[in-house]
């Protein structure tokens, strides 16, 4: 018996020792990330220009979000990203896994190299490629006049055809190489027996790869698939360097609008009402592909 309660007096002291621990991080994670969150939802119900008390208005700023045009421009290109963000890099950053996964003369510095447009900061990768696309002076264009092909030639930032797609361009040049060293982690821990087996069983390196690595490498798509969803949802710094939404918000993305809104034009409630439309993108596309997955990973 005195035994046992040496136990339990260990156990409620560790217990005690363990909260304690957890009660700094959960304050702060309270105060920094919960309050905001329920204040914007709060800020979401009123009007207020940042001057005067709030004015509750209920859901007046979420039916002016419905005949809202630049929203729903904002909205859509923020859906271009996502859909090019959980596709191209995806593919790319896998192809350049496999590749420089061989141990091959040069291979650390490729993998340097097509990691280091993720050091750069964004706003630096914005300046850097908004000199590229200059219409005069820009070596694309340069490029372009000096091989012959001057009908190419356009501004690039400055068309609302292309604008959009030039800025996504930059943002997948940078988030090649961080999903390319999340796979090479992942290729780390494929079982190369399994793999091996598959080859003396006769699969070629197609069918080695679709039937063996991949489902291996599962985990890691997961991973890789859920922070792309994100930043693209999250970006703001290239569209507001490159740009800042124009030409005529043709390459406004919601941060920025809300940017706009809130910073610019003191409308503190539309954009709160933004932020939260926002919020609730994001959220519902992750937890919807991660009950997916959960649901695949428990018929497997």
């Amino acid at each position: 018996m005195k035994s046992q309660r040496l136990v339990n007096r260990s156990r409620r002291k560790e217990t005690r020792t363990a909260f304690a621990f957890l009660l700094l991080p959960v304050t702060v994670y309270l105060i920094w990330i919960i309050g905001p969150m329920l204040y914007t939802f709060y800020l979401s119900l009123t009007e207020w220009d940042m001057f005067t008390s709030p004015t509750f208005v209920g859901l007046a700023n979420f039916r002016r979000l419905a005949a809202d045009p630049v929203f729903h421009r904002s909205l859509l290109n923020n859906l271009k990203w996502m859909v090019v963000f959980i596709t191209v890099p995806i593919a790319a950053g896998l192809s350049l896994a496999m590749v420089l996964n061989r141990k091959v003369r040069g291979s650390t510095f490729f993998k340097a190299s097509f990691f280091m447009p993720m050091v750069l900061s964004l706003v630096v990768a914005g300046l850097v490629w908004s000199w590229l696309y200059n219409p005069a002076h820009g070596l694309i264009n340069t490029v372009l006049r000096g091989i012959g092909l001057p009908q190419l030639a356009r501004g690039w930032l400055a068309n609302a055809s292309t604008v959009m797609e030039s800025i996504i361009a930059v943002g997948v040049w940078r988030q090649v190489g961080y999903v390319m060293v999340f796979y090479l982690a992942g290729l780390q821990s494929v079982n190369k027996d399994l793999v091996d087996a598959s080859r003396v069983d006769g699969a070629g390196s197609w069918k080695s790869f679709r039937h063996v690595v991949l489902p291996q490498l599962a985990p890691i798509t997961t991973v890789v698939i859920v922070i792309s969803i994100i930043d693209s949802l999250r970006v703001f710094a290239l569209v507001a360097v490159m740009t800042d939404g124009g030409p005529h918000n043709a390459s406004n993305v919601l941060a920025n609008y809300i940017y706009l809104t809130g910073f610019q034009w003191y409308q503190m409630g539309y954009a709160a009402a933004i932020a939260v439309v926002l919020f609730l993108l994001a959220f519902v596309f992750i937890v919807f592909y991660l009950s997916r997955i959960a649901r695949e990973e428990d018929h497997a």
